[in-house]
């Protein structure tokens, strides 16, 4: 008997559940399946659940409405105008040393809380939204991993954003948006440091899915970018880049050894671009129902 354990931390809160198959064999993850008795196991300690989960015949809807509702309440933002995309594509986020003080407990509860809503949101990154996340039943295994970034995306310290998104079947299993730790100087280059990120993270969930009896041999990285594909593909292209840090060459050992394939994806159609940067509306729609982010009700 194969025992199967489902975990979510969410925020300060962890929702864990067990479920058993007798085949020790699992040819196929059924998410919707193994979340039938959530409601038994979710909040023990008796709170009132801020990731609400519905479940349909054809798959399952997570959001965070009611979350939402008591953070707008929370901080006297209810009367505020709804917005249709995060924020205004031309803006740039400076320093405004001559700006008014603000209350530092204030800001880091308001961040904290938006921080709180990527549990089910992840392109809250760049927007407060009612949008939840769609889990379609039964699509398989297929396992693609985007990456782009958003080269001195930071205008104060001129670093890029890197963002990374997972897909297993159709469903989005895990992301990031984070600013590069390094500064780089140029966009390929900002795009190869993201191509690694995915990698790493390939590397993490292929491990992860053997304790399952999952193998997975093909996990391609999609991107946008044709300099950084080269860059992983041709070593001579690595002798004009020694800028680089070396412990980005793995990423050309493991496209060398065929552990990795890296392959190209158009600008438009590179899920991972929402999580860099804002964008104007029709672009955000569009991704944003890439991820598979949806109106309740849609």
């Amino acid at each position: 008997m194969t025992h199967i354990i489902v975990g979510m931390g969410v925020g300060g809160q962890d929702v864990i559940c067990v479920k058993q198959k007798s085949s020790s064999t699992i040819s196929t993850i059924d998410i919707r399946g193994y979340l039938e008795d959530l409601g038994d196991c979710m909040f023990s300690d008796g709170a009132s659940p801020s990731l609400q989960i519905n479940q349909l015949e054809d798959g399952i809807f997570f959001n965070q409405s009611k979350y939402i509702k008591e953070m707008l309440k929370k901080f006297g933002l209810e009367d505020y105008k709804h917005i249709k995309t995060h924020m205004s594509s031309e803006t740039k986020l400076t320093w405004d040393k001559d700006g008014e003080s603000v209350d530092d407990t204030k800001y880091r509860d308001m961040i904290g809380s938006l921080l709180y809503l990527t549990a089910s949101q992840p392109e809250i990154m760049f927007r407060t939204t009612h949008l939840g996340l769609w889990y379609p039943k039964g699509k398989g295994l297929e396992t693609i991993f985007y990456a782009d970034s958003d080269h001195a995306g930071d205008y104060v310290d001129h670093k890029s954003i890197s963002g990374v998104c997972t897909f297993m079947g159709c469903c989005l299993t895990s992301w990031f948006s984070k600013k590069q730790t390094a500064l780089a100087i140029s966009t390929t280059e900002a795009e190869h440091v993201s191509v690694k990120k995915a990698w790493q993270q390939a590397l993490r969930m292929k491990q992860a899915l053997v304790d399952y009896d999952i193998k997975l041999d093909d996990m391609p990285v999609l991107c946008d970018n044709k300099g950084a594909i080269d860059l992983s593909k041709n070593p001579v292209l690595y002798s004009r880049n020694k800028h680089i840090e070396i412990c980005h060459h793995f990423l050309r050992d493991n496209v060398q050894k065929g552990n990795i394939s890296i392959e190209k994806v158009s600008s438009e159609d590179n899920i991972a671009d929402i999580l860099t940067k804002p964008l104007k509306r029709e672009p955000f729609n569009l991704l944003r129902l890439g991820l598979g982010l949806m109106e309740p009700n849609a």
